[in-house]
């Protein structure tokens, strides 16, 4: 009798531990699940939904791998125009739809690529490169002497400017 009661005990301890188990990784999944894919800091704020890449050299490793063109932000996170354009961007849905068609990446530090900064280094800077590596020096804002600067009002500008790369894309390659 007494060895069947410890066999009980032992069978109701696994079922406990069992479904206990269960809950625990339910939990899991259901807070995991609601996480984005990504983690924050590679959008930065810029779309988090989006899939951005990391560095420049991976971003130009993709646009010639994918044939997409790439759409490199240059911004600074204590910048308040970079700041002001990205809530702008971010809230943006026509943007945020058509980024999907871009390679995506967004750099906080300058890079050592001259071609990058044509006229310059100041934020924020929009560049479009194609996927034969081209930087397209001629897909610009509308400042003279800030030629791939956008400021929040200049949203509808970007816009085109990216319908501009993905056209001047299939037209040209």
């Amino acid at each position: 009798a007494m060895e069947k009661s410890y066999t009980s005990l032992f069978l109701l301890l696994v079922a406990i531990s069992c479904a206990l188990a269960k809950d625990a990784g339910k939990k899991e999944t259901k807070e995991t699940t609601a996480k984005p894919k990504l983690p924050q800091t590679l959008s930065r704020g810029w779309g988090d939904q989006l899939i951005w890449t990391q560095t420049y050299e991976e971003a130009l490793f993709r646009a010639k791998h994918s044939n997409k063109p790439l759409m490199i932000i240059h911004h600074l996170d204590d910048c308040p125009h970079s700041q002001a354009l990205k809530k702008v961007f971010a809230e943006h849905k026509d943007i945020q739809k058509l980024a999907e068609k871009f390679i995506l990446l967004n750099l906080v530090y300058e890079t050592t690529d001259k071609n990058l900064s044509p006229d310059g280094q100041y934020v924020p800077r929009i560049l479009f490169i194609d996927p034969s590596l081209t930087v397209r020096a001629d897909i610009t804002g509308r400042y003279s002497n800030r030629l791939y600067a956008y400021e929040p009002s200049d949203i509808s500008l970007l816009y085109s400017n990216m319908q501009k790369a993905l056209k001047l894309m299939k037209t040209e390659l």
